[in-house]
């Protein structure tokens, strides 16, 4: 049976400033701390050297309460030491600014009777260049980072008064074999899931038919 004290969980350093509700990402060897629950400071952890590095803050009329940060995708980019991060806000060279689109116009990405509060996000689609965003009460839309408008807004299949920090994520099996079937198929299928408190749901997006299934 072995030592039954054996842990597998590594003690770390202390943050520099103590934080709440966070969101990271994960990029080589850092993982990336952006803000948390009314802090806006931003930390770089080098899980092999297991320092931490300050980067910098939000800027102050952010507001981080339910927010989310995800890491957009560039199958352009080259430079493989620099990444884009998609929040609140927009980051560029280690600083937060306004998402703009090719004629450097502001993107504002929502609606204005929609709440992002508890706001989760995830980039995919078949060229990552969908973002799709469940939100209050039981909400989930799709955006098109190249065309930079809303495609799609419809309901999940169950009713809150609100989505306390679910967990949404891309499903495994959106890999190189689902990547294939596509291809002999002609279908464009992206599957993600959804966890909120006892639910879980199997959700998968139709690109031809610009369609949500929900199971």
């Amino acid at each position: 049976m072995g030592n039954r004290n054996t842990t597998s969980f590594q003690s770390l350093k202390d943050l520099p400033t103590p934080l709440s509700q966070s969101q990271c990402v994960l990029h080589k060897h850092e993982l990336l701390i952006c803000g948390g629950y009314e802090q806006r400071a931003c930390y770089s952890y080098h899980t092999i050297k297991n320092e931490y590095k300050f980067i910098c803050e939000y800027p102050s009329d952010a507001q981080l309460r339910g927010y989310c940060v995800v890491k957009l995708v560039d199958n352009n980019n080259k430079d493989k030491n620099q990444i884009t991060l998609l929040s609140n806000k927009f980051d560029n060279y280690n600083q937060w600014i306004s998402f703009t689109d090719n004629d450097n116009h502001s993107i504002i990405i929502g609606r204005d009777n929609d709440n992002y509060i508890d706001v989760r996000a995830l980039i995919g689609g078949s060229n990552n260049h969908l973002l799709f965003i469940t939100y209050l009460k039981n909400k989930i839309s799709v955006f098109n980072l190249n065309t930079f408008q809303f495609i799609k807004h419809d309901h999940l299949p169950f009713y809150m008064n609100y989505l306390p920090f679910h967990c949404f994520v891309p499903n495994s099996e959106n890999g190189q074999e689902q990547v294939q079937e596509m291809i002999k198929t002609n279908k464009q299928h992206y599957q993600m899931l959804l966890f909120c408190k006892s639910t879980g749901l199997l959700i998968a997006y139709d690109e031809d038919n610009n369609d949500f299934q929900f199971h």
